[in-house]
């Protein structure tokens, strides 16, 4: 790996801790706090608010050179850590959470831009896949410790951790992404004329419904496993790894053979799996490790499907390449609400913890036919 795309890849992995640390630590953070989980649980949700607003801060930015922004980011992404990581209250640790948001989208759609630009002719989509790499790394490897570390310690420590990483991100981008030439600048309306094609909007419907069908049944994974499949609580930290293996098998699979096919035919074969996998899982839930196998299977097309995506939707974007970028991230987010959302109606009725698995699958069906669409009439 370039050091430049190793530098990119750290900053994703310090948005990977940053965003999903606060699931392992939500017990810890509730009882020092003295709120309810369902009150924690407020931490997460503001989080991808953060991301949705600050995602278009691009369109301020576009005429600045992507290192300067990606410095800038890695900045606000160290402040959201620190005012964490001291937060005597509930409500600071709120406004905490939104500001470390505010530059997840914005951070991917301008490295997406960076990551192109550093790759041979004909390997774009394993230099993004490449950059993205810290995001499935995060879940595999720093969430598990960070969960640790709050447990043996404090829930303030994971987030002192956040503050190292944003630090040594900052340096590593200035001393190893190259000072590309900011993209240019024909002014703020022409950022969205790619939005007049129907290809980009296909990309965007594709992210938001293939990734929210996921997400949909992944929001309740650790119930069903353990309701539905038969596991002890104990066992699902160790389950939770095997998931973000998948994550980081499902991007390195991206990297190796999305420039071998064309990415929208790649990512939609991995789409139509997610799907099939998810309607399996509402029929064999109860058969424990059938569960964990097709749990491993959807992990990898979650995390297969995102980095072609974000090349995707740059290569369709002409003019508004980051304000591309930033859509992805936030039709992602956007699809992780409403997903969650959709797959507690269920649970909520007592229908069981499978039925969120058929609640995603023609989310994620849907997904995969915006994908075939885009794949017939514009690859």
């Amino acid at each position: 790996m370039k050091k430049g795309l190793f530098a990119l890849a750290l900053g994703t992995f310090t948005l990977g801790m940053t965003e999903f640390i606060i699931e392992g630590i939500i017990t810890d953070v509730a009882h020092n706090m003295n709120v309810s989980i369902t009150e924690a649980g407020h931490l997460i949700s503001i989080y991808a608010l953060g991301v949705c607003a600050g995602a278009f801060s691009l369109i301020l930015m576009h005429k600045y050179r992507p290192k300067k922004i990606l410095m800038f980011l890695a900045s606000i992404i160290t402040i959201g850590a620190i005012i964490a990581s001291v937060a005597p209250t509930y409500w600071l640790l709120l406004c905490a959470r939104f500001i470390q948001g505010l530059p997840h989208g914005a951070y991917f759609g301008t490295a997406t831009i960076v990551a192109v630009k550093m790759a041979k002719e004909g390997k774009g989509t394993k230099a993004v896949a490449m950059m993205c790499a810290g995001m499935p790394v995060a879940n595999l490897v720093g969430v598990p410790i960070g969960t640790f570390l709050s447990h043996t310690f404090s829930w303030r420590v994971p987030f002192v951790s956040c503050i190292l990483l944003g630090i040594m991100t900052m340096y590593m981008i200035h001393r190893w992404v190259p000072d590309v030439a900011a993209l240019p600048n024909k002014g703020m309306k022409a950022q969205f004329h790619f939005l007049r094609s129907k290809a980009p909007w296909l990309i965007i419907a594709a992210t938001f419904l293939g990734n929210g069908g996921i997400l949909c049944w992944f929001s309740y994974i650790s119930p069903l496993l353990q309701l539905e499949g038969g596991f002890s609580a104990a066992s699902i930290s160790l389950l939770m790894i095997l998931a973000g293996g998948g994550m980081v098998v499902g991007n390195q699979v991206s990297a190796l053979l999305a420039d071998h096919f064309k990415p929208g035919r790649f990512t939609c074969y991995l789409q139509f799996l997610a799907a099939a996998a998810l309607l399996l899982t509402f029929f064999l839930a109860p058969f424990g490790w059938i569960s964990v196998a097709l749990m491993f299977i959807c992990c990898v097309c979650l995390f297969g499907i995102g980095s072609p995506e974000q090349f995707l939707i740059v290569k369709h974007a002409k003019g508004g390449e980051m304000l591309g970028g930033c859509c992805i991230q936030g039709a992602f987010n956007l699809g992780n609400a409403v997903g969650a959302f959709l797959g507690g109606i269920p649970v909520a009725m007592g229908l069981g913890y499978n039925f969120p698995a058929l609640i995603g699958m023609p989310m994620a069906l849907a997904g995969a036919i915006c994908l075939l669409v885009f794949h017939k009439k514009y690859e």
